[in-house]
């Protein structure tokens, strides 16, 4: 079926008068959809290079605000290469390691994706979210060039494809074309969705890059650009002076990162702090345009994304994501929206989710609330934490929430803005707080301690068992490891390459110390039976949730609707518990033992999942 806005807006606007013309319903709950899936978290640059042909170039990463110029020997860097080795042309800019990263590219892309939709079928995934893929200079696209537009690397025509950008008026969008790069991302799409899984795209609508052309249209016209009004500019240069005047807000006070003007809202605005108000008319527009594009291209929405994470969400007033709501449910009611919404107060308080999932707003957030205190109860950490804490942390947080609300939202551990999971549990500090080499020299970034991996086989049954959809960034299920960002963001270790070894003593102080890296197949495995165990029971989808033991380091609690019940038991401490099974023979759900005593004893740090025959 199409959906077609414009005429969605007629309907609203002539429904009076034309009583028996249907109108679509915006929904004020997440889509059904949403409960079932499991989530794959894809950051398109460091996932896979399917096409060495289309690799970044200096002309393509370029970017005036970039403070490192781009040595002329620059190139890509080899996917093997040891994370930690510096490049030869890194060694020549004179700057230090991390702030050589932003220079780095390992040239992933869509053809690297499409070479592995079989992989993530295999592995259960059915949803895929995509860290920004819009045309960018950035390696994390958040610094947009294009909003409407894939970005050139990732498609297989670079060259041919900035042709077709620079012929339009993007301003306008009867005069938007489909690039090869736009092509592919459509293609992508397509195979994903023969293969059952959802597709959901990030943006940030909260700012552009310096290389976006409305922006350089308002640097070079200053006044008299029509796209004045689109950004949160503070004061125009005087070309009657030497002096450069011009002044505007870059998120976060960064420069290269300025922000699209906010109207209309309610009192000062503070980070983590939800305000309403709305976009400038100009961008607002510009944005629905885009948001339409990817939704139904060509006015086809079944041949579009099914929704959008969006980025910075608490930076966008309340007014304008209304509004969002309704435009996009208009042109696919099933849309899935799912907000960033975080840090109140880094790193102690996070946001409050209710204004934003209460059905004018969002269908989720990213759920880091929940993620957190199971860290410190199965984790060991220096703010552990028992049975009955997590609990009531849980019932804290599913409690302000309507049910659809607490089913829909996409529970998440570790992204491309957190270390990686195995490395947030070898960690003993604080959630997010020291979490990287410049930081903390001494933060564990290397291969997790043997425990470290029992202790996150028993948060992931956690994870595949709770309520809400669960997350995964890419590579983790490889056996990943990695500090805060940048260092989670490694190009993925696919089985096929052999790695050259770990040494982060390539940055810091000491003699060389070597880790070999790679596919760890134990790993993936268990991550594929987790998969396994949520795809095929329906109790784990949509089912009520009881706790029925919450003591000490023991916790157990059920899933259960209509059809079945399974119930789920974790020793998160390092000795052995015995514990009372309600009445029932039960099938172990991972091992397939059929179990009919009355106690099951469970060793330190070990779990069941178990479904009542």
């Amino acid at each position: 079926m199409r959906y077609i806005s414009f005429l969605v807006l007629l309907a609203l606007i002539s429904c009076q008068s034309k009583p028996n013309q249907e109108v679509i319903k915006i929904p004020n709950t997440p889509p059904e959809w949403a409960k079932s899936v499991i989530w794959y978290q894809i950051f398109v640059e460091r996932f896979n290079n399917g096409d060495p042909t289309n690799d970044p170039t200096p002309e393509t990463i370029y970017d005036k605000s970039n403070f490192i110029e781009t040595p002329s020997d620059w190139s890509v860097t080899p996917w093997t290469t040891d994370w930690f080795a510096k490049e030869d042309w890194a060694q020549e800019t004179n700057q230090n390691f991390y702030s050589n990263l932003q220079l780095r590219r390992y040239g992933g892309d869509l053809q690297g994706v499409l070479d592995k939709l079989d992989y993530l079928q295999d592995l259960g995934i059915t949803a895929l979210y995509f860290n920004p893929l819009n045309d960018a200079p950035s390696l994390h696209k958040y610094d947009a060039r294009n909003y409407h537009h894939i970005d050139v690397t990732f498609g297989p025509d670079p060259e041919g494809d900035m042709a077709i950008i620079a012929s339009e008026d993007p301003g306008d969008p009867s005069t938007w074309k489909w690039t090869a790069a736009d092509k592919m991302f459509l293609k992508v799409v397509d195979e994903a969705h023969k293969r059952g899984m959802r597709v959901v795209l990030d943006y940030s609508w909260n700012h552009t890059g310096v290389e976006f052309w409305a922006w350089k249209d308002l640097l070079k016209n200053q006044e008299q650009s029509k796209y004045k009004d689109w950004y949160a500019v503070e004061s125009f240069d005087d070309p009657n002076t030497e002096e450069d005047e011009f002044s505007y807000s870059g998120w976060l006070g960064l420069n290269s990162l300025p922000e699209l003007k906010k109207v209309n809202t309610h009192g000062a605005h503070k980070a983590g702090i939800p305000f309403e108000g709305d976009l400038n008319p100009g961008a607002k527009q510009h944005v629905f345009d885009v948001s339409e594009r990817w939704l139904a291209p060509n006015g086809d929405v079944s041949k579009g994304i099914d929704g959008y994470r969006l980025d910075v969400a608490d930076h966008v007033p309340l007014g304008f994501w209304r509004d969002y709501r309704t435009h996009v449910k208009s042109i696919n009611p099933e849309a899935y929206l799912v907000g960033e919404i975080w840090w109140k107060v880094w790193p102690d308080e996070f946001m409050d989710p209710v204004p934003y999932t209460s059905g004018d707003i969002f269908d989720a957030v990213m759920f880091y609330h929940v993620y957190r205190p199971a860290r410190y109860f199965f984790a060991d950490t220096d703010y552990e934490i028992d049975a009955a804490n997590l609990v009531d942390s849980l019932n804290l947080q599913w409690n302000r929430l309507e049910e659809p609300f607490r089913y829909g939202m996409m529970n998440v551990n570790a992204t491309h803005d957190t270390p990686r999971l195995l490395s947030s549990f070898n960690n003993r500090d604080k959630y997010k707080y020291k979490a990287n080499l410049n930081d903390d020299p001494n933060y564990k970034a290397g291969k997790p301690e043997a425990e470290t991996y029992e202790r996150v086989k028993l948060y992931l049954m956690h994870q595949f068992t709770n309520i809400g959809a669960p997350q995964i960034w890419n590579g983790d299920e490889m056996g990943m490891w990695g500090a805060d960002d940048p260092d989670c963001r490694k190009p993925l270790w696919w089985p096929e390459f052999t790695f050259d070894p770990e040494n982060q003593n390539n940055i810091k102080e000491g003699k060389p110390k070597y880790t070999n890296v790679g596919f760890n197949a134990e790993w993936h495995d268990y991550y594929k039976q987790l998969c396994a165990l949520r795809n095929g029971n329906s109790a784990l989808i949509d089912g009520d949730i009881n706790f029925i033991k919450a003591e000490g380091k023991l916790l157990a609690y059920t899933r259960s609707n209509a059809s079945q019940t399974i119930l789920t038991v974790m020793n998160a401490g390092t000795s052995s518990e015995v514990f009372q099974l309600p009445k029932g023979t039960y099938t172990d759900a991972l091992t397939q033992e059929i179990i009919s005593a009355s106690t099951i004893e469970l060793g330190g740090l070990k779990g069941r999942v178990l479904i009542l025959n």
